[in-house]
């Protein structure tokens, strides 16, 4: 299932619009803006691809780290698991020294 973002509505991972507002999936489902947001975030080098436990053949393929700039775009089209693609997107930062300061 994919999430829309600007409302909230639910759709099939085939849906390409938001039954709801009508909004392009490709460009706002949550897993399109996180994904432009890691990209544009200038700590974040990679982006990783990780997957629920019993993921599909296809998904875990998929399964890996990327350059931001070539990441593959979530759902993926080939799942084949009943409640549709579970796979997200992870930042690899570049600088996780300054994470270990903040936290203290």
């Amino acid at each position: 299932m994919q999430t829309c973002a600007l409302c909230n509505a639910t759709a099939a991972d085939t849906a390409l619009t938001c039954g709801h507002c009508g909004a392009d999936l490709r460009r706002f489902s949550t897993r399109a803006v996180a994904l432009r947001r890691l990209q544009a975030n200038p700590r974040v080098r990679a982006v990783r691809i990780s997957l629920a436990q019993d993921s599909c053949p296809a998904c875990e393929e998929l399964s890996g780290t990327y350059p931001k700039e070539s990441v593959p775009a979530l759902p993926h089209p080939a799942c084949a698991h009943p409640h549709g693609c579970r796979c997200f997107y992870e930042p690899v930062l570049s600088d996780t020294a300054v994470l270990s300061t903040v936290a203290r």
